[in-house]
Order: structure tokens, then sequence, then C-alpha cells
């Protein structure tokens, strides 16, 4: 979703209600709901069916928990502007909960470094 920009990936990949929260490494406010959601990556701009953008993010050192219904996975996001040599990095915590009918992420937290 985030290296393709798909704007419909939001609602495949996150429980598609008022419940889910996100923190931002790139705001410095706890997003609520889906709706502040699909705005906040509208306004990186994703886009319906994506775009090819040259950036990249990506995830290393992860691990995970399971604690009944949901799953806390942890790990170190890295994230490259094309045409960059810098890279951005720091901590992320995803929470999964399923509801019976797949796991979708309830909470995300993107921190910096």
């Amino acid at each position: 979703m985030w290296n393709n920009y798909d704007i419909n990936q939001v609602t495949e990949l996150f429980s598609n209600d008022e419940r889910v929260t996100y923190f931002s490494s790139e705001r410095t406010e706890l997003i609520k709901g889906i709706n502040n959601l699909l705005e906040h990556h509208k306004s990186l701009g994703f886009v319906p069916e994506g775009k090819e953008s040259g950036n990249e993010l990506w995830l290393e050192k992860v691990d995970y928990d399971k604690h009944g219904n949901s799953d806390v996975v942890k790990g170190i996001w890295f994230f490259r502007r094309e045409g960059s040599r810098t890279t951005q990095k720091g901590p992320v915590t995803l929470v999964y909960f399923d509801e019976g009918n797949g796991s979708k992420i309830i909470h995300a937290h993107f921190s910096n470094y």
C-alpha cells in the first residue's frame, strides 16, 4: 500500500470503522477513524489504483506476539524518497484485530528516532 500509493488498499489493510487509530511519523496528533485515516493518506499523495512514486517504505527486525484475537507487530520502518541518499527510520507498532472475518489493523504507530 505505502509503496504504490493506492488509497483503495487502506480499507483492505485497516479496520474500516471509526475505532481505527493511527500515529503518523508525519503528524503530531492521533488520527482517529477510517475517514480521517483516508484523508491523511490522500494528503500524502495516495490515489485510487495507486501510482509510481519511486519512494520506498520497508520494515526490518519484525517481531510479533499473539494476544487472543489480536496480534501486535513490532519493527523498524525505513523510508527513502526517490533520488535521496537519506533514509528516514523509526520504530513501528501495528495492532491487528480479528473479529471473525480476518485480521485488519486497528492501530498503527509510526515513530521517529
